[in-house]
This record gives structure tokens, C-alpha cells and sequence, in this order.
């Protein structure tokens, strides 16, 4: 998916608010935002929301010397989100649907994605969570149990902090022994590290692996050997998150998208309004992977 003009606006406002976050000093603020308006003008469009983002981020962390500048509020929307597993975890094995009731759990945790929303609140957590299961849905939840039963390898791309506790609750009926998560391979924005896999306890349920790169999204050029590897061999990889969707949606492989809509470019591109709980699979009819699942279906209400 390619940058839009409408996502520069967006981007300077994540910089503003990431100077913010990580700094009080109004010069810092004011040199950051200066130089994210020259790079507009030099922008790739044709490059995926995430690869302008890593550029910026990158930027900062020099800026600041701050290796992570989100750490404090990662840690928090991690404990946060651990608070929330024994209820929800219940309500998954008292629900008819086990697995995809998960899925939809693990959907609602992704809106906790401060490069759209600075300023997720502990009750904004709570709320996604309740609305889990009422909230607009646009599924392929037939095709993703058939895939989930066939797949012998499961590559789950992480997105977030916090988000990645309600991860925990899809890996664990996916059988975890099947399952390798993978994280980004460097602090950017809140996503999820190795330390948020382990702050949540996934270290000790499944194999994690980082994926080399501090891209907020999955960039496979930027990715490690191993990773690319994994990512060519695995039966089934399910992306949470936009930013997974927004550099991933054109490869020529089966993959699974599960996220919250919550950009009106992303909207527009899959054909579904905002807020909406998305778990789509995309091959664009090539699929490489073993399951030889159907070939893509066009998003539409």
C-alpha cells in the first residue's frame, strides 16, 4: 500500500507528538516538526506508510538519544492489558466459538497503536475490550479456522505493546507449539520488542524471534535472512495490525490480516468504514504456501 497525501498530515502530527512524549523542551518539538515538513517535500509516495514512518523514528531516537522513547508507555499498556486476560481468557472457553472469539479479541487490542492515537487511556482499553464482540465485523472466519487446522508452521506477526497480551489469548488456541512470533528487531513507536514478548509471558508459551528491522510494519528488505526465511516457509502467517497491512498487503503469498480500521486511508483501501474489526486473507491469487487456500477476495460491506 502507498503513502498517500493524505497521511502527511498524520505523520507530522505523530511527530509532533512523539517529540512531545519523549521531551518538554519547545526547540527539540519545533526542530523535529521543521524537519518532517522538508522531508514532505521529498517523500516517495510510492513507498508504504511504514517505511516513512521507520525514517522519521529513526530520526528522533538521534535527535533525543533516547533509544526508546514510547518504554514508559508500553509498559504500562502491558500491565494493563495482563490485568484483562483471566476475565477475557473465560470468556473464551465458555464461548461456541473458541478460536474465533480469540481472533476477535486480539483484533480489538489493536487499537492500541499510538502512531494513530497518542493518547490511548486505560479506559480506552477497557472499552475496546467490551465492545470485542458487538463492534462491526468484517470476517473470513470459515476460511481462517480451515487454514489454522491445516498449518503445521504458524508465522504471528506482533504489532503492539499491550496488544500483544491479547495475542497470547489467539496463540493459545492455535496450539503454540505450531506458533513463531516474531517482533520488530528495534524500539518504534509502541510496537512490540523482545521485551514486551517477554514482559506478557509469551517467551515461555512459543518460540520469538525478532525480525531485524525498526520499521513499524514489516518491511522485507529491511528484514533479517532468518526472518525472510521463515516468512517464504511457514503454512500460514497471520500480520495483526495496520502497519503489517499496509506493507504486506501486496505480497504474492497468503497471509491474514487481523486489525481495527482506524485510518480513513486503510478505509478506503479495503472498502470498509473505520472502527471496523478486519481479519482478511489476501493471496492477489498467488499463493506460494502449502495450504492452497482460495485466492483473494475483494474487501466490500
Amino acid at each position: 500500500m502507498n503513502t498517500s497525501l493524505d497521511c502527511i498530515p498524520c505523520l507530522l502530527r505523530q511527530a509532533l507528538e512523539a517529540a512531545r512524549q519523549v521531551s518538554k523542551d519547545p526547540a527539540l518539538h519545533e526542530q523535529v516538526v521543521r524537519e518532517v515538513l522538508q522531508w514532505a517535500g521529498e517523500m516517495d509516495l510510492n513507498q508504504s506508510p511504514p517505511a516513512v514512518a521507520q525514517r522519521f523514528h529513526r530520526r528522533l531516537r538521534e535527535i533525543t538519544g533516547i533509544e526508546d522513547p514510547y518504554l514508559e508507555a508500553k509498559t504500562q499498556q502491558n500491565r494493563i492489558a495482563l490485568e484483562l486476560l483471566p476475565s477475557l481468557r473465560n470468556t473464551i472457553q465458555s464461548s461456541v466459538s473458541p478460536l474465533m472469539t480469540a481472533a476477535r479479541i486480539a483484533i480489538a487490542g489493536n487499537m492500541i497503536d499510538m502512531g494513530v492515537n497518542g493518547n490511548v487511556t486505560e479506559a480506552d482499553m477497557y472499552q475496546a475490550v467490551q465492545n470485542a464482540l458487538s463492534e462491526p465485523f468484517y470476517g473470513e472466519g470459515e476460511l481462517f479456522c480451515q487454514a489454522a487446522a491445516k498449518a503445521r508452521s504458524i508465522l504471528y506477526l506482533a504489532d503492539n505493546a499491550g496488544e500483544i497480551a491479547f495475542d497470547r489469548l489467539l496463540i493459545e488456541q492455535l496450539m503454540p507449539e505450531r506458533v513463531k512470533l516474531v517482533v520488530r528487531g528495534a524500539p518504534v513507536i509502541n510496537d512490540a520488542t523482545l521485551v514486551d514478548a517477554k514482559a506478557v509471558g509469551l517467551d515461555t508459551l512459543v518460540e520469538v524471534m525478532d525480525n531485524g528491522s525498526d520499521a513499524p510494519g514489516t518491511l522485507l528488505d529491511d528484514c533479517s535472512q532468518e526472518f525472510r526465511h521463515r516468512f517464504t516457509k511457514a503454512d500460514l502467517i497471520i500480520a495483526k495490525g495496520q502497519g503489517n497491512f499496509e506493507s504486506l498487503s501486496d505480497q504474492a503469498r497468503g497471509l491474514f490480516f487481523l486489525f481495527k480500521v482506524k485510518c480513513p486511508m486503510v478505509a478506503n483501501h479495503i472498502m470498509q468504514p473505520v472502527g471496523t474489526q478486519v481479519l482478511a486473507y489476501s493471496n492477489f491469487g498467488t499463493d506460494n504456501g502449502p495450504l492452497a487456500l482460495p485466492p483473494f477476495r475483494p474487501l466490500s460491506a
